[in-house]
Formats: C-alpha cells, sequence, structure tokens
C-alpha cells in the first residue's frame, strides 16, 4: 500500500516562499526528486509576484531545452497563481530537479508543497 506524505519544497527553507532571482537559465532550484525509483513526488507550486508589472516565468521540469520549459506570464501584484498543478517527479539513481527563472529577479516568488508517494 502505498504512502503519503506532505513535505515542503527542497529549494525552501521551512516551507518559506522561494525568490526566483535568476533571469536566466539555470534557473533557481525549486525542487529536486527523489533518488529512490520507488519514489513519486507530486509537486504543486504556486507563483506570485510583488511587483507592479507583469513577468514572465520560466519553469524548468528536469532540463533546460524546449520540452522541459513551463512558460507563464504572472500578472502583476498578484498571488499564488497556479504553474504546477501536481505534476509529477519520479525518482532516479541520478535525482533531476525542477528549477525556474524569471524575466525580472526581484519580483517573483515560489511557494507549494510536495505530496510524496512511496
Amino acid at each position: 500500500m502505498a504512502t503519503f506524505s506532505k513535505i515542503p519544497l527542497s529549494g525552501s527553507t521551512d516551507g518559506k516562499p522561494i525568490l526566483v532571482d535568476d533571469n536566466a537559465t539555470p534557473g533557481k532550484t525549486i525542487h529536486t526528486s527523489s533518488s529512490s525509483a520507488s519514489v513519486t513526488d507530486e509537486v504543486w507550486l504556486y507563483a506570485m509576484n510583488t511587483g507592479t508589472s507583469a513577468v514572465k516565468l520560466t519553469i524548468e521540469w528536469g532540463g533546460t531545452t524546449a520540452g522541459f520549459l513551463i512558460e507563464q506570464t504572472i500578472p502583476a501584484e498578484s498571488g499564488l497563481v497556479l504553474v504546477a498543478p501536481g505534476l509529477l517527479m519520479v525518482g532516479n539513481a541520478t535525482p533531476w530537479t525542477c528549477a525556474a527563472f524569471a524575466g525580472n529577479a526581484t519580483d517573483v516568488n515560489i511557494t507549494g508543497y510536495v505530496n510524496r508517494i512511496s
């Protein structure tokens, strides 16, 4: 029977928002998968933009080339915009990373959580 555990993003300190202070690839690490093939992470990410202009956010989902990128514009002065609705990261002997960068390196933060399934 599977076990579910709700855990913070590995790039977060105690569950606090992660400032996306990179404006180019490779982005700021948001979460790293498990090194065990028997572990799957269901990742939920929300972005907030504290700035007065919309900002393009790029999520690097396991890679930095076109097939691995999720792009979304985060409206000005907005909070908790869903950017990863429970996407999966399956454990691997070589863990892989979800990272992010934004058009402005001071205004976008990411928060969220992981449902770890083992």
